[in-house]
């Protein structure tokens, strides 16, 4: 895992606000991506099953603790009440269906009005 990211930079300077949910979603993409953590928002969490070989095991923590961290990204970079209806999610991949139900859907229409 690296340490700071200058690339975060963006995330604090474009926080989510609600109209500004595209602009948003593209950079959290970048960050997610350069930080390697952009697979917990398509993939599904790996099944801990009872008797885990080692592999096992270490897939499904890697991915608990990248969703983890993909979590803190998307709270940070969000408006305070935004933060306050999403910090119970425990995944990622749902704040931001979540965020995309709420904003996503708006945005579209928006530009496509005459």
């Amino acid at each position: 895992m690296s340490s700071f990211n200058p690339l975060t930079s963006i995330l604090n300077q474009n926080k989510l606000e609600g109209l500004n949910y595209v602009d948003w979603k593209r950079n959290l993409d970048i960050v997610l991506t350069v930080e390697g953590y952009k697979f917990v928002i398509t993939e599904e969490c790996p099944e801990k099953p009872e008797n885990a070989i080692d592999d096992q095991v270490k897939a499904y923590d890697k991915w608990v603790k990248t969703n983890e961290m993909a979590r803190c990204y998307i709270l940070a970079s969000m408006a305070n009440v935004l933060q306050h209806q999403h910090q119970s999610m425990w995944s990622a991949y749902d704040m931001l269906e979540s965020l995309k139900e709420m904003f996503g859907e708006k945005i579209v229409r928006l530009s496509k009005q005459p």
